[in-house]
Order: structure tokens, then sequence, then C-alpha cells
């Protein structure tokens, strides 16, 4: 078995996790591109509040791989982690479907259901997640662990597949208007049964598959229970179990309370928000306090720390995707593509486009480029990905400069923004997993998966309360205007409102105020991405200042 998986470019277990993440991938991204503007018109929620739910969403999206990382390497095994988490996320996409069937007549009622069933995709996506990212790297024998970066770039090919089938299909039953523009608001349930049945599609598959494909070079079934691990899993001299002392677990608790009050009461974040931070920074130095790594374990294992540090940067930028640039194409986008008028949730299928078209350049490139001898290391890779990342909302920011209140902005720089955004994240996030996979010691890879996806989750949150500083966008002032209120004035403070007013302004979801993040005032949509620019960058710079620390603290790996 090891002889013909050597010969051949790759095992075939990817494949069927490449399918598997596939069709997951489409259940997420399909209810996702659906999401804040299903909260927005159909359940009547604020944009804020709408961008806020979105953020902290997928925080938890992030949050809970720790939970199914540490129930796989302790008690289930990886497969049995991933069965279960795609049964739970296609259940909460029927919960979706149910909300979004009753909230007229009954809001109350729906929003509870609602709220059910993001909290069970919150715990399924925990489980399914860092599990099958870890089995990817298991797959393939020792001497060919340079392929790494190619594999996670192919299995990320899979991902932007199944997110581009998600993003197209789920808008086009989701997102409907009728000749006369208006939306049907009834419609998105639709969306989120077209996800769900994604998701059960995977999960079959996966469990038909799974015996015979996902398995060893030896030949062996990966992700088994992990009291069935034998020690050829593991490099050798390396320990074969984590040894938390009791009292590493103590200060851990006391840490992720202390961190849980600093964060709450300090920095004024909600409950779901410090949940993530304060887990995040008390999980990492649990790690870390293990016993059992040796001087080069750690090290990588910092590693692992500082560049997901600066990861959490570049989602907050990218996941404005789902939240502040869709009500942007929804309320101030010319959104008319080669004659159609394209659905404002679907303008995001542009992402999952270009990673399907370009991600086999990237993985030749590198492959090209490591034959050469003149392979960038990761995080220089990841430096480059920010750097990207900033040029793209500088750009943004230039054009909506130009358009002020009433203008439309061409979905052409949308288009463009989201090619540059998947530039970037096929220097950073295919790369991401690689080093994690390349870095992390066998006994933590799932946990450190879940460390990693954390600064995806702070990111996301991040983001959240990033996209709930967006200013009142074009169509917000014309609503306005046809209630016989001016809104420049009102933002601006030069007239006052009436107590009726104030009331007519929030039924019809408008601030009368302009939003502020770290004490500056945001009064346009130009000086929202410039927010992003200066962040991204920043993290760009210090990252790169980083890196031949970092390459110090790899030991070899590159």
């Amino acid at each position: 078995m090891e002889g013909t998986q050597v010969k051949t470019a790759h095992p075939k277990g990817l494949w069927v996790l490449f399918g598997t993440e596939m069709w997951e991938r489409f259940n997420f991204y399909g209810m996702r591109a659906l999401l804040t503007l299903f909260l927005v018109n159909s359940l009547l929620m604020k944009e804020e509040e709408a961008s806020l739910i979105y953020g902290g969403f997928l925080g938890l999206c992030y949050l809970t791989p720790m939970l199914g990382g540490f129930v796989a390497d302790r008690f289930l095994g990886n497969r049995n982690c991933i069965l279960l988490g795609g049964l739970l996320m296609a259940i909460g996409q029927l919960l979706l479907f149910t909300s979004g069937s009753i909230f007229e007549g009954n809001l109350g009622f729906a929003k509870i259901i609602m709220y059910c069933g993001l909290g069970v995709i919150v715990f399924g996506n925990g489980f399914f997640k860092p599990n099958i990212s870890s089995m990817v790297g298991s797959l393939y024998p020792k001497q060919e662990k340079t392929k790494l970066d190619t594999a996670f770039t192919i299995f990320y090919m899979g991902i932007n597949i199944g997110a581009f089938l998600g993003q197209s299909i789920c808008p086009l039953l989701g997102d409907v208007r009728d000749t006369g523009g208006i939306r049907d608001i009834h419609a998105f349930r639709w969306g989120f049964l077209a996800a769900s049945g994604a998701m059960f599609i995977g999960t079959v598959l996966f469990y038909i598959l799974k015996n015979k494909y996902v398995v060893s070079p030896e030949g062996r079934p990966l992700g088994g229970l992990p009291s069935k691990n034998v020690a050829a899993d593991f490099e050798e001299g390396e320990a074969q179990k984590a040894n938390f002392s009791t009292k590493a677990l103590t200060v851990a608790g006391i840490a992720f309370v202390a961190l849980g009050f600093f964060f709450h009461y300090v920095v004024g974040q909600n409950l779901i928000y410090t949940l993530i931070y304060s887990s995040g920074v008390a999980l990492a130095g649990l790690i870390v306090s293990d016993t059992s790594l040796t001087k080069i374990e750690r090290d990588r294992i910092i590693v692992i720390y500082i560049v997901s540090f600066f990861i959490i940067f570049f989602w907050a930028a990218f996941e404005q995707a789902g939240s502040s640039l869709t009500f942007i194409a929804d309320n101030q986008t010319d959104r008319n593509f080669f004659g159609w008028q394209m659905p404002p949730s679907m303008v995001q299928i542009f992402n999952g486009l270009f990673v399907v078209v370009l991600a086999v350049p990237f993985s030749i490139l590198w492959d090209s480029l490591r034959a050469k001898d003149k392979e960038p290391i990761s995080p220089v890779k990841l430096a480059i990905g920010l750097v990207i990342i900033t040029i793209s909302f500088f750009m943004i920011a230039t054009q909506v400069s130009y358009i002020g209140t009433s203008g439309l902005l061409l979905v052409k720089w949308l288009i463009l923004l989201y090619f540059l955004n998947t530039c970037a994240e096929l220097c950073l996030s295919p790369i991401g997993l690689s080093l994690v996979g390349k870095l992390s010691p066998k006994r933590f890879a799932s946990l450190l998966y879940g460390v990693f996806f954390l600064s995806n989750a702070s990111g996301y949150a991040l983001g959240g309360t990033l996209g709930s500083i967006l200013p009142a966008t074009g169509d917000k002032y014309k609503k306005a205007q046809e209630l016989g209120i001016d809104l420049q004035a009102v933002l601006d403070k030069t007239t006052t409102l009436t107590e009726d007013q104030v009331k007519l302004l929030d039924h019809h979801q408008i601030s009368d105020h302009y939003p502020e993040f770290a004490g500056f005032v945001i009064h346009n949509l130009y000086e929202f991405f410039m927010v992003f620019v200066v962040l991204t960058g920043l993290a760009a710079i210090l990252l790169f200042a980083l890196t031949p620390l970092l390459k110090k603290m790899m030991h070899g790996v590159r």
C-alpha cells in the first residue's frame, strides 16, 4: 500500500475528504449568503444587530472546534466526530427552514427557532471542522510531507467549489424578487432547505467511503477511536499523550475567568465575543504548559500562535463579505451584470469562483518556486496575503469616496475586490492549515487546529464588530427623504427630531447617529473601509518584520 501511494500524486483519501468538505461548505456558505438578509428582511432586525449576530455566529463556529478537537483526540476519534457534526449541521439548517416558514405572525417564536438553528450548526461545525482538516496530513507518508502545501491547496479548492455551488443555488432559491423588484421574504427558507440537503449528502458519502479510502500510507483506517492509535502514527521519540497537570488546568481556568471579566467589563464586548477571545488565550496558554513538550515542539507551537494572531485581522476584513459588503451590494450597488440584475446575496459567489479557477495555478506556483529553491516560507506567504487584502480595501475605499450618499457603486468593483481577496486567501488560508499540520505534535493535532480556527473565530468576532459600524448607505437617505426627514442633518446634529420621527426612523431600521470605533466617528463609507486598510496593513508590516525570528523557531520546517 505504501509503495502504491508514493507513486501516486495524491492518495485517494484526499478526494474523499475533498468531496465531504465540498458538500459541507455548500451547506455553510449557502446559508451564510442568505443569513443577514434573512435577519433584516424577514425577522426585521437592524443591519447593526444582524452584523453582530453574524459575527458572533461565525466566531462560535470557529470556537467550538476546540471542543470538537478535544473530544476527537480523547474520546470519539476524527471519523465519528465528522459524522456527528455533519448530522447536526443538517438538522440546524432544517431549523432555519422552519424559522423562515413561520416568522410572519409569530416573529418572536421564529427568532427562537432561528437562534436554536444557529446553535445546532455551531456545535455541528465544531465537531466537523478540525477533524477533517487534521486527517489530510495523516494521509501522507513522512517522505511526502513536502506535498502538504499542494494537498491543502487542492483540499481548499474543494472548499470553494462547495462555496461556489452554495452561493449560487441557495440565493437563486432564497433571494428572490418579482418583476417589480420586490423581494419575496418567504423564499429564504428554500435556500436553507437546499443547504440542509447538501450536508446530508456529504455525510452519507463520507460514511460509505471512509473505510476503503481514508487510510494511512500503510493501509490502516485513519481517525478511529483514540484507544486504537498505534505508535507508528507518531514521530520517533514523540510523546503519544498530552500531560496537563492539575495546576496547569487550574491556572487555565482562572485565566479564562479573568480574561472574561477583562473583555466584557473593560473592553465592553458582548458575552459571545468575550467567550471567543477568552477561550483562545486560555487554551493557548494551557497547551504550552504541557510538561511533555520539548523545546522544539514548544517553539513550533508558539509560531502557530503568532501566525494565528495576525490572521485575525485578515478574517475581520475578509468576512465583511456576508455582512457589510452584502448590505452595500443590496443598498448602494448597481448589480447589472451583462444585462442581468444579480441578487445581492450572490455577489459573494465570485470568491468561490475565483478560488476554483486560481487554486491550481497557485499550487503550481508554489511547486515551481520550491523546485527552484525560491519558495518563500509560510509566514512570508501569509504576510503577502495581508498586503493583498490591504490593497483591495484601499481600492474599494477610493471608489466609494466618489459616489457620496446617492450614487451607486458599479458591481465590477466588488468583483475586483473579491478577486484580490481570493488571491490573498490563497496565500493565507490553505498555507496556514498546512503550517499547522507541519508544526503540530501528533498528540495535539486536532486541538491545535482548534486553536488555529480560534484565530478565525476572533477575526469573525472582530469582523462582526467592524461590520456593525457600517454608516448609513444611500437607501437609508432615500427612505428618510420619503419620510420627510433630512437624514444628513440628523446625523450631523444640525436638526432635532421629534419623538414620532425617532420612532419612524427606528421602525424603518435607520440609525439617527454616526457609528464609532475605537474613539473615531465613522462618517462615510470611505472612512469605514479605511479602518480595514489600517488594521491589515499594520498586521502585514509586523508579520514581515517577525519573519526571521519565526524561521528560526520553526527549526527547519518551511
